[in-house]
């Protein structure tokens, strides 16, 4: 008895690849393919992958909001002034928000500020799209300063209460 004939394998490629099918990656370091992002705005590039937050605390209850990227570097920037000013306006009025989550919230913009401030210059914006609009800084915007009433409240309960401490052990 003999064996039957063995059938080709309809899955195995009918070519071998070349270099010139798959070309290297860019000079950048990049695979050809690879897309870079479009700031989710304008549609500007360069624009990087960030998350930029706020925090709203209301005596008991408080609310996290979060706005994703990618963003280029105008839109990013303008979105951390927009949200560092709600935060710094609405953050502190509960009393997990006041010594936690503001605090957090702040850094964190400052450190995605940082990293938006690296990207080159937008490109064009596309088609039918507008850049927003960065605005004042923040120390510019008279509601950042509404953070200095909790401040206030803080130094106003501790200061009588440190005071006496201390006149009394001198």
């Amino acid at each position: 008895m003999t064996a039957p004939a063995a059938e080709p394998n309809p899955y195995e490629p009918q070519h071998t690849p070349s270099a010139a099918m798959h070309p290297p990656a860019q000079a950048d370091g990049t695979a050809w393919w690879s897309v870079a992002p479009y700031c989710r705005i304008c549609g500007a590039r360069p624009a990087l992958q960030v998350t930029v937050h706020a925090h709203q605390g209301v005596l008991m209850w408080m609310r996290f909001h979060r706005e994703d990227g990618p963003f280029c570097r105008s839109c990013g920037i303008a979105v951390v002034r927009e949200l560092t000013t709600k935060t710094l306006w609405q953050g502190w009025w509960s009393p997990l928000s006041l010594v936690g989550f503001t605090p957090i919230a702040l850094i964190c913009n400052f450190s995605v500020r940082r990293k938006l401030t690296t990207l080159a210059p937008p490109g064009p914006s596309a088609p039918g799209a507008t850049r927003k609009i960065q605005g004042k800084p923040v120390h510019q915007r008279p509601l950042a300063y509404v953070a200095l009433v909790p401040l206030a409240w803080v130094v106003g309960f501790f200061i009588p209460q440190i005071i006496p401490a201390i006149i009394t052990h001198i």
